[in-house]
């Protein structure tokens, strides 16, 4: 089995556009299009040479917006700049920037959509 077992996963969203302009503002992202199963989507970007992992904004009748389910984790160099990017783009922040220890920083906003967000900033080490 693998070290690293998930692979991809999708955010639910009711309007598409809406939430793929408040991604592409707060991130930066460029989202490539698709319909899958009759399902709108904007797939987030991947480079398969790099770390982590890919996704995508969904909409369709089996998607609905959350505060409750997965929580989805965005890296990011600077959390408070990306936090703020997030709340002057509609956000509302759930969780402060917090440090967790070892591992750096976490933060949460409810999304344009609803959709409970986690951001995540490792603590950078010098040498």
């Amino acid at each position: 089995m693998s070290s690293n077992p998930v692979v991809y996963f999708e955010i639910p969203v009711l309007d598409l556009q809406r939430a793929r302009i408040f991604y592409e503002s707060v991130f930066g992202f460029e989202f490539e299009m698709d319909n899958i199963d009759n399902n709108e989507m904007a797939i987030f970007p991947f480079k398969e040479e790099e770390k982590g992992i890919s996704g995508a904004l969904a909409k369709g009748e089996i998607y609905q917006p959350s505060l409750a389910g997965i929580l989805v984790y965005f890296y990011t160099q600077d959390i408070t700049e990306t936090l703020n990017t997030a709340v002057q783009n509609g956000a509302e922040i759930l969780y402060p920037v917090t440090s967790n220890g070892q591992w750096g920083f976490v933060a949460e906003f409810k999304d344009s959509e609803g959709n409970r967000i986690g951001l995540h900033q490792a603590l950078t080490h010098e040498g």
